[in-house]
């Protein structure tokens, strides 16, 4: 793969970590603050936890993704290197969607409490959208296996 192609790979990453570190920083507390003064702020508190929960495998999935694309500019690609990189990333991926349904009755609350049928929406979001990233990724990995194991197949023919 050329060099300029996972530069821009990773500086996407670069990107969407930063986004999320920054949500992380400055949204959630304020949406912290401006919920503390209503009556579901218990529940408002455990969402908000259990995203910052979820963010730690997220950007450990970053760092295995930049990972990945550092193997892919060396020319190992097809390593086992690559393969445990994503299986971390689809550990990852299941992990966050497992936080999120231990989250989403939170979500169910703030939605009926709030007449805000849209917060359940968001809930479900994240956590199709990790189970979709965690599908992919263990495609992605089966795949890659069996091209190594082809390759070594060649590889003792030759």
């Amino acid at each position: 793969m050329n060099r300029s192609s996972t530069n821009f790979l990773r500086a996407v990453v670069f990107l969407i970590g930063l986004t999320v570190l920054l949500l992380c920083i400055f949204a959630l507390p304020l949406i912290a603050s401006e919920g503390s003064e209503s009556n579901y702020a218990p529940f408002l508190y455990a969402v908000i936890i259990g995203m910052y929960i979820a963010a730690i495998p997220f950007f450990i999935a970053l760092y295995q993704a930049l990972k990945l694309l550092s193997f892919i500019d060396k020319d190992h690609a097809f390593s086992n290197s690559s393969v445990r990189a994503l299986r971390n990333v689809k550990f990852c991926a299941v992990t966050i969607s497992i936080v999120y349904m231990v989250v989403m009755p939170f979500f169910y609350i703030i939605g009926e409490k709030d007449d805000a049928p849209g917060v359940i929406v968001i809930g479900l979001v994240f956590i199709f959208a990790s189970l979709v990233i965690a599908v992919f990724t263990a495609v992605l990995q089966k795949l890659l296996e069996n091209a190594i194991d082809i390759k070594a197949e060649n590889d003792l023919t030759v």
